[in-house]
């Protein structure tokens, strides 16, 4: 059976990750892997765009429409859906998805390592990112996140694994969407990457790379303009997808993970744009 891995890089828009992820791009060139251009929901938000990410719907939809509103997530979900199928699931990321997708209360001093069988998100290792601002970015190093990611993976083997990192969004915001620290940034993470993929592909994982959202040169997003709103959408997978020159919307990601798994799509949820046989 598949195992699916899906990557955020948070804040990473499209033009930018593009030009700096040498290793993202090698891969699509050598067709190891494919990439498309892919439209964000609105607002351009970090929190709602989590859940829109994990649940094919609008934020109007789901109801979580800014990062000041965050809270348990009420729709179905990948992490509820890979659950509710008897698979199993696995996340490293902010305790934003904590919030969302593990109903229990949030402890500073205990949470950042979960481990709880009947919870959607199963196997957890979460940074709180307390402190964060201009004088300190307080981010993991990439590879630190991809080491977790990867003794998750071996240790537990779930069939959906999140990978979340927070670095591009705080850099974008400490220094805007066309600063030389936000591209750097994101190299870094295409770096970490390079070194974690195929180590990933050989436990049997598909890999999906995106953004939640991009980032706009005045150090912000939540609008409409593309560069807050286009982010770029890799696939490592021999599943049936649209042609490369087809644009993808995020609403499709849910379904598309839950294809790729064999699970069920629930009722609402938009439809999924790869297929497997």
């Amino acid at each position: 059976m598949r195992k699916v891995l899906l990557v955020i890089m948070d804040g990473a828009g499209y033009a930018s990750v593009l030009s700096e992820c040498g290793y993202l791009e090698g891969a699509v060139r050598l067709e190891q892997a494919r990439r498309w251009k892919m439209h964000t929901a609105l607002p351009s938000l970090s929190g709602p765009m989590y859940e829109t990410i994990h649940t094919g719907l609008w934020p109007h939809e789901h109801g979580i429409v800014s990062n000041e509103g965050m809270r348990r997530s009420s729709s179905p979900n990948i992490f509820s859906e890979v659950h509710a199928a008897g698979k199993t699931t696995g996340a490293v990321a902010q305790e934003y998805f904590h919030r969302l997708y593990v109903d229990q209360v949030w402890d500073r001093l205990r949470s950042v390592e979960h481990e709880d069988e009947t919870a959607d998100i199963q196997y957890g290792r979460f940074y709180s990112m307390e402190g964060y601002g201009p004088i300190n970015a307080v981010a993991p190093a990439e590879i630190d996140l991809c080491a977790q990611t990867t003794v998750l993976m071996e240790r537990h083997a779930p069939d959906y694994m999140l990978l979340h990192s927070c670095s591009a969004d705080t850099l974008g915001h400490t220094f805007g969407g066309d600063s030389m620290e936000y591209r750097r940034q994101i190299w870094h993470i295409d770096n970490a990457m390079s070194r974690a993929i195929p180590l990933w592909r050989s436990l049997g994982y598909d890999i999906v790379v995106t953004a939640d959202h991009g980032m706009t040169a005045d150090h912000w997003h939540g609008g409409t303009v593309p560069m807050a709103t286009e982010v770029p959408f890799y696939l490592f997978s021999d599943a049936k997808a649209p042609a490369e020159t087809e644009e993808l919307s995020q609403l499709g990601i849910a379904a598309s993970v839950l294809t790729l798994l064999g699970v069920d799509l629930p009722e609402g949820m938009r439809e999924s744009f790869v297929s497997v046989q």
